[in-house]
């Protein structure tokens, strides 16, 4: 998953599990019809617990008819809409996205969530301005959400406003000492300014955070390679894509951010045989992880 796309399967996730269920009609209540809706928004609830499980293990085609639906049992919860819109976003499906997520804020428009998702379609159809307001409109109902800074940050790196987005990524770290995605982006800004040394800095911090982390460790490798540790750089490389080949994909790092100069050396790191080889062992043997952010 693209590092800019906020991780709201998880926070959804999270939420249905917390979802009150529906009463079951009292017998002493003779209405049937109230007790058939019952029924149904019951059904809706379960439907989407199980879509939430799906999207955890990355099963959007199997969770996406549920939350579908989900929506149309149980139309007036707003959690219902943000996990179909959060799939739609999967599926680039950005209208009808949009337009869950629209009606999810409109049944609970405190919900920074659902702001943050509608920032990520913008941000995935490079509306970054409008993307931009989301993110901020997001962190004035949750201020200090280190994915809320991330992302922010994100928006300001693709308009090219450089001391914005670090700002924001420092920010996110002052909250979350961890938060290496928002570290390893400080390298990346300071590698296409051509400071390599803190550019490096940032991505051992990053790999000090997470030793598994493959897109920093392969930064990296990339970096110290290029500037003439050629030994060690080379080994970090073999590492990073042992562990998460879908790296050695110069698209993809693209999609991850990575700027036209990080891009040109890695594109001549990646022709190194033992890169090469490396690869291949990763893509035979490895399993890809996901990033912790997106």
């Amino acid at each position: 998953m693209p590092k800019h796309f906020y991780l709201i399967f998880l926070v959804v996730v999270c939420s249905l599990w917390s979802v009150p269920k529906a009463a079951n009609g009292q017998a002493l209540i003779p209405h049937t019809l109230q007790l058939d809706a019952a029924k149904l928004e019951k059904q809706g609830l379960t439907l989407a617990q199980e879509a939430a499980q799906l999207a955890q293990f990355q099963q959007v085609d199997l969770a996406l008819p549920r939350a579908r639906l989900a929506a149309q049992l149980a139309p007036n919860n707003d959690k219902v809409w943000l996990l179909l819109g959060g799939l739609q976003l999967q599926t680039k499906e950005f209208d009808a996205a949009i337009a869950a997520l629209k009606k999810a804020q409109s049944l609970n428009p405190k919900n920074a969530d659902i702001v943050f998702a509608i920032g990520s379609a913008n941000f995935q159809q490079q509306k970054y301005q409008e993307a931009v307001v989301n993110y901020q409109d997001g962190l004035k109902l949750k201020p200090n959400d280190p994915e809320g800074l991330f992302n922010l940050g994100n928006a300001y790196y693709q308009l090219g406003r450089f001391p914005d987005a670090i700002t924001q990524y420092n920010q996110a770290v002052t909250y979350d000492k961890k938060f290496w995605p928002a570290i390893n982006n400080i390298g990346l800004i300071n590698y296409e300014q051509g400071d390599t040394s803190g550019a490096i800095k940032q991505w051992q911090s990053a790999v000090n955070i997470d030793k598994q982390a493959a897109e920093p460790l392969l930064a990296l490798g990339v970096a110290l390679y290029t500037k003439g540790d050629t030994q060690q750089g080379l080994s970090l490389g073999e590492a990073a894509l042992r562990i998460d080949p879908r790296y050695g994909s110069l698209n993809f790092l693209k999609e991850n951010l990575w700027g036209d100069r990080l891009l040109s050396d890695t594109k001549k790191f990646l022709e190194l045989p033992r890169i090469q080889a490396a690869l291949q062992q990763g893509g035979s043997s490895s399993v890809p992880q996901q990033r912790p952010t997106q």
